[in-house]
């Protein structure tokens, strides 16, 4: 009877582990298309003030290299509005920066992120089909169209398609989409995000080390997810974070920590947590000019 019983636990937990590799093997279903592009598509969405955006963009580039476009003004809405925009490409991750001149239409400001997609009404059909919500239904703007997104959990995200298809150089590091959800909407975020991407859970730590959300001592569930999009952190917590986590929206990997650190700190930016070590990583929490929150690490042993 005894090993009658322990068989029984093993078969049970074999077949737990089974349905939870299922779940996520089903939200990469066939029947949605792959609409990603690539990471170096796909950009941070920064709002300043338009008295910050030089600023900004000054310190950002010294910090991490690279370029930025040319600044033009244009709507960037569905509805009538006035903004610089600019495009800030770095070896680590690209900024859609933003300093609007009139007040900024709802929903804008409260996306996070924006993807390139291979087709504006495909990848609209395949996010419904994943379970998020459209809050913006695609309109034009200069270059092509774009439409917002939300997943469950409340987590906003845009959409991009260009008239004329760009051509960068791949990323020196992808950079991590960092998006924080409640416990209760964690499985349903994940699950229609994998099944929008077609991407995979790298990791699930149901415990993690509670420093990186600011609480040494504690613990909290991290998932971290890759797909054509790029990288993706969800951290599923209970809200109780201390100023300035959830107010990132992207972590940016770098070769050597202690020295961009010194490049932000002489270029404007602050640092508002020194760097620590967790896990992999050696980390720090940046503000830039414009109050841009930026968590930057680098994998241990670089």
């Amino acid at each position: 009877m005894h090993r009658r019983f322990q068989l029984a636990l093993v078969s049970a937990a074999a077949v737990l582990t089974s349905a939870s590799n299922l779940a996520y093997s089903a939200t990469r279903s066939p029947t949605v298309p792959m609409v990603a592009v690539g990471p170096q598509y796909d950009t941070t969405h920064v709002y300043v003030a338009a008295a910050d955006v030089d600023r900004f963009a000054a310190s950002f580039l010294a910090t991490f290299g690279g370029q930025s476009t040319k600044q033009v003004v244009v709507t960037v809405t569905p509805t009538p509005s006035s903004t610089t925009s600019q495009l800030l490409q770095t070896p680590v991750g690209t900024v859609s920066l933003f300093g609007f001149k009139t007040p900024i239409p709802f929903p804008f400001g409260a996306e996070r992120t924006g993807y390139l997609v291979t087709d504006m009404d495909v990848a609209v059909k395949a996010a419904r089909a994943a379970g998020a919500d459209v809050l913006v239904a695609p309109f034009p703007d200069p270059i092509g169209r774009d439409a917002v997104i939300q997943w469950p959990g409340g987590v906003n995200t845009q959409i991009y398609w260009h008239t004329t298809p760009p051509s960068y150089a791949p990323l020196q590091a992808v950079p991590e989409n960092r998006v924080y959800v409640s416990p209760l909407r964690s499985a349903a975020f994940v699950k229609s995000y994998l099944k929008f991407s077609h991407g995979k859970v790298v990791s699930d730590d149901p415990k993690a080390a509670g420093v990186e959300i600011g609480r040494p001592g504690d613990t909290y569930r991290r998932i971290r997810i890759e797909s054509t999009f790029g990288k993706l952190t969800a951290f599923v917590t209970d809200g109780h974070l201390p100023y300035p986590y959830g107010r990132e929206l992207t972590g940016y990997e770098v070769t050597n920590l202690t020295e961009t650190l010194a490049k932000a700190k002489s270029s404007g930016a602050t640092v508002l947590v020194e760097p620590y070590k967790s896990g992999d990583r050696g980390s720090a929490m940046v503000l830039f000019p414009g109050d841009y929150v930026a968590e930057i690490h680098s994998l241990t042993g670089q």
